[in-house]
């Protein structure tokens, strides 16, 4: 990430009037099982943000913020949500195309105001989510109330499901 890139991150989450900090971290260490193994953070409040797409009919795309406990409802709830019969996750190359952004690093402050952002419900029970910061460079650490500022936002209530045994 350019730093003409975080200071286009701190100024939206600025924007949203929230605290927050900005950590860096090795991009070789940005997957989350890795990072929170490496920095000492509890995988509890890590939350993923996915871009997920429509298989069939018409090209629809949808970023998701899910807990690093939880699994997408990728086979009901998003294929309901976006209204076609057959979805995936977005490749890289989709990825980076829509969001301007690297899988692994993806932040929800700033996407397209095109693309619905869906946030499972379990977020907002955290006190604090850490999320990607835009690159795999940078985690934002911040309270799960930045979703109520984000306009494209829609809370969404089973949007993914816990993972029966988390490796931590």
């Amino acid at each position: 990430m350019s730093d003409q890139e975080k200071n286009t991150l701190i100024n939206e989450l600025d924007t949203l009037g929230l605290h927050y900090e900005i950590i860096p971290c090795d991009p070789d260490l940005a997957d989350t099982q890795i990072f929170v193994k490496h920095y000492d953070y509890s995988i509890e409040d890590c939350a993923n943000t996915i871009l997920v797409k429509s298989k069939t009919g018409e090209a629809k795309f949808a970023a998701c913020v899910v807990l690093a406990t939880c699994r997408l409802d990728v086979n009901r709830t998003i294929r309901k949500k976006l209204g076609a019969r057959r979805v995936s996750f977005a490749g890289a190359e989709e990825t980076m195309e829509l969001t301007g952004m690297t899988v692994g690093g993806v932040t929800p402050v700033g996407l397209p105001d095109t693309l619905p952002l869906w946030v499972d419900s379990a977020v907002m029970a955290r006190q604090q989510i850490i999320l990607g910061g835009g690159s795999r460079s940078w985690k934002v650490i911040t309270s799960p109330k930045l979703f109520e500022s984000i306009p494209n936002s829609e809370i969404v209530e089973g949007l993914a499901n816990p993972i029966s045994s988390p490796a931590n």
